[in-house]
Parts: structure tokens; sequence; C-alpha cells
């Protein structure tokens, strides 16, 4: 028997979440492009920078780019020149960032929970563990 090939389940998974994702979060004015990624790490770890960004998230740098552009736009981060580096813009989140964070990680928790609604937990924890393995051996 052929085995189904497992980039092409995790990618149709991706985009569905993705769909969902993009209707839940298109109210906040986030969309595609992993956006919503992009904001909770910086919302996390403010004064990152776009470099450490890209590499944390593992996308490309133009990527990185035009989802900073917009969160900047929309007016949940703020780009400030680092004061070690006066070539290096660190990023911030502005308080309606911070104000949207429990909104966002109510949001992005239960889609995790419709995600894996027909798995024990100790499924679920079997297949975190699983995704970070191949995780670990998919790095560049």
């Amino acid at each position: 028997m052929k085995q189904e090939p497992i980039g092409k389940l995790i990618s149709q998974i991706h985009r569905h979440c993705q769909k969902m994702l993009n209707k839940q979060l298109a109210p906040y004015g986030l969309s595609g492009g992993g956006q919503h990624s992009f904001l909770k790490t910086i919302l996390l770890n403010p004064g990152i920078n776009q470099d450490q960004l890209t590499q944390d998230l593992k996308f490309d740098k133009a990527t990185t780019a035009r989802a900073v552009k917009h969160l900047e736009e929309t007016g949940y981060i703020e780009r400030i020149v680092n004061e070690q580096d006066r070539r290096s813009l660190s990023l911030y989140p502005t308080p309606k960032a911070r104000e949207f964070l429990p909104k966002l990680q109510s949001i992005l928790d239960e889609h995790n929970a419709i995600l894996t609604r027909n798995l024990s937990s100790e499924e679920l924890n079997h297949l975190l563990a699983l995704l970070h393995q191949i995780n670990l051996d998919t790095g560049e």
C-alpha cells in the first residue's frame, strides 16, 4: 500500500487553518501571511528586530517586511531605532496590540481546540512531540 504524502496532509491542514484564522482575524485588520504570528511574537518579545523575527518564525525576509509594514500601518506595532545599533530597528507593540493580545490568544486557543477536538490528551501530546521532532529536522 502506497503511503500518503505527509507534506500534502500538512499543507491541506495549513490551508484550512489559514482560511479559518483569516476569517476570524479580518475584523481586527489582520489577514494572511501569518500576520498574527508576527504580532504575537512581537508582543512576547518587545524590541525584537526583523532579522530575529524572520529566523524565529522561519519566514523569508520579504514576507516579514510586508507583515511588519502592515502591522505598523494598522497601529499594532512601532519601529524604533535601536540605541545599540542605529542601523537596526526594534519592533515594539503599541497599546492597541497589548489590548488585543487576550482576544488574539482566545482566537488561537479556540482554533487549536477545534483542530484537536477528536484527539485524546495523550494523542495530542504525542502529535505535538512528533511535530516538534519533524520541525527540528527541517531547520536550515
